[in-house]
């Protein structure tokens, strides 16, 4: 069954860097807000990067995040996915990234993990002739990096 992407990117004028994730988990679905498995580290690897206290509730992700200047949004528009497996995802129809860059002055792609860098390079790169720089999963299934090396590998997204 093709699953559509229940929420919208954030992101404002301000925004600079754009984070993409492949698509959400069903805890983030359920949220619909992005990383919400409390397993991800992606708030606690990105508020470390900023130097900033873990942002907990929804609001204060969005805060911090455009405090920050990122944009945040999925490769993926909608797909068959089971469960939260990305390695089961078909079927891809792919988000439409231009009004992002239309609004705001995006400087630098990131992905977060394989999945997601992949997907982009297959439908947006071509469209957008932007590449995007590869990070890290800050899922749980990728249990092989440490929060310190995640840190390390994604301290690259606050250098200007």
């Amino acid at each position: 069954m093709q699953i559509q992407h229940p929420f919208p990117p954030l992101y404002n004028a301000h925004s600079e860097i754009l984070i993409l994730g492949s698509f959400p988990s069903v805890k983030s679905r359920e949220q619909q807000f992005f990383y919400g498995h409390p397993q991800n580290r992606f708030w606690r690897v990105t508020a470390a990067v900023f130097g900033c206290e873990t942002p907990q509730s929804i609001e204060e992700k969005r805060t911090f995040l455009l405090q920050n200047h990122i944009a945040l949004w999925d490769v993926i528009a909608s797909c068959e996915i089971v469960g939260s497996s990305d390695s089961s995802i078909r079927n891809v129809i792919p988000n439409d990234l231009s009004p992002i860059f239309a609004a705001a002055q995006i400087r630098q792609v990131y992905v977060n993990g394989g999945t997601a860098a992949k997907f982009y390079a297959k439908y947006q790169q071509p469209a957008l002739e932007k590449s995007a720089v590869r990070l890290p999963s800050t899922s749980p299934a990728n249990a092989a990096w440490t929060l310190e090396k995640l840190i390390a590998a994604w301290a690259v997204i606050r250098q200007k």
